[in-house]
């Protein structure tokens, strides 16, 4: 591999910057934790492909929404017992399979840095240029990632009344019960608690953490989450070790904050005691519940996952005294919802404590 691929820094150089990257952006990366990861092959195509494995070939058209009744009485696979018979085989149940397939589109950006600059100023500006877009190159992914989870079909509103139904029903801040038929629905879906994370380091890899369904929500939400019945701050989990911008933990959900999940303003209930934007209708806030397997990216941590490049001042014909550099990232992405039953969005209001 030539060192113009990086610009005008080796590729032991490059991985370098990859780390001060990611190292800087890892506090943004929230999403990058949970989902289930496809890191990019190199020399490979713009799309990816998540498969998944069931024992019924009628779900060969499965759309992401689960079915228990459907998944129990589906033509070619039988639920009732199979009794043995002596010496004879049974007949055998299909394996079927299933492929998503998501397609990749690429980002980057960059900062130019003069020569003055380099040369006198007293601040290392070329490691704040890449401290900053770290930060950028994070923050870009997961609003990209946000996006596409956030647009789940199961939905639960905080209201006072009856059944809502929409988002402009909301006129409450979150509740225990809410929560509470969350992790219900989700239990029924037959979805699994996460029980393995991405590290919070530069390098690719896991670990393993308590079984927990996980949320996502603003850290405006943090007043009304430490005033739900059973809150357990991130600060006192003992020997179970927080995440980043991990606010705590009510029963069996654990709440991660991340300024990315930014609210609807002015789209829920008139209200005269919870966050508004224009001073009438509640601000709505989404928290995503994900349970194992609900979605997949492409991470932004390990090999090939993000390309750096560092141009010096150099003369050409477009720059000929050498006055300008340039700092730069780009990677490919893509975010989609594996199984949209085995996530959910809460659409709350957040109390005004002013």
């Amino acid at each position: 591999m030539g060192t113009t691929v990086y610009g005008d820094i080796t590729p032991r150089t490059a991985a370098y910057v990859v780390r001060d990257l990611l190292k800087r952006g890892l506090p943004f990366m929230v999403f990058e934790k949970f989902g289930q990861m496809k890191p990019i092959p190199a020399n490979s195509t713009q799309a990816i492909k998540f498969r998944r494995y069931f024992i019924n070939t009628t779900f060969s058209n499965f759309s992401g929404k689960f079915n228990l009744d459907e998944y129990l009485t589906g033509t070619d696979f039988d639920p009732t017992q199979k009794v043995l018979t002596e010496g004879v085989t049974p007949t055998a149940t299909d394996l079927s399979s299933q492929d998503i397939t998501a397609t990749l589109s690429q980002y980057g950006d960059l900062t130019t840095i003069t020569d003055v600059i380099m040369d006198t100023h007293e601040d290392p500006v070329l490691q704040e240029a890449i401290d900053i877009l770290g930060e950028q190159a994070a923050i870009i992914v997961e609003k990209i990632r946000f996006n596409v989870l956030k647009a789940g079909t199961s939905v639960f509103y905080s209201a006072t009344t009856a059944s809502p139904s929409a988002r402009t029903d909301v006129n409450q801040a979150i509740t225990l019960n809410l929560q509470r038929n969350i992790t219900r629905t989700l239990k029924r879906n037959l979805a699994k608690p996460i029980t393995k994370v991405v590290r919070s380091t530069p390098s690719f890899n896991t670990e393993s953490v308590a079984p927990s369904f996980v949320a996502v929500c603003h850290p405006d939400l943090e007043a009304d989450l430490r005033g739900l019945a059973g809150f357990v701050p991130a600060e006192d989990y003992g020997s179970l070790s927080p995440w980043e911008n991990e606010i705590g933990k009510v029963e069996d959900c654990r709440y991660v904050a991340s300024t990315i999940i930014e609210p609807w303003a002015d789209s829920g209930a008139a209200t005269s005691t919870l966050l508004t934007t224009s001073g009438s209708d509640a601000d709505v806030y989404p928290i995503l519940y994900f349970a194992r397997d609900a979605y997949g990216l492409v991470p932004l941590k390990g090999k090939s996952s993000l390309t750096p490049m560092v141009v010096n001042p150099t003369p050409s014909d477009s720059d000929p005294l050498a006055q300008r550099g340039h700092v730069s990232w780009k990677t490919w992405q893509t975010a989609v919802i594996l199984n949209d039953s085995f996530m959910a969005r809460a659409e709350v209001g957040v109390t005004d404590l002013s």
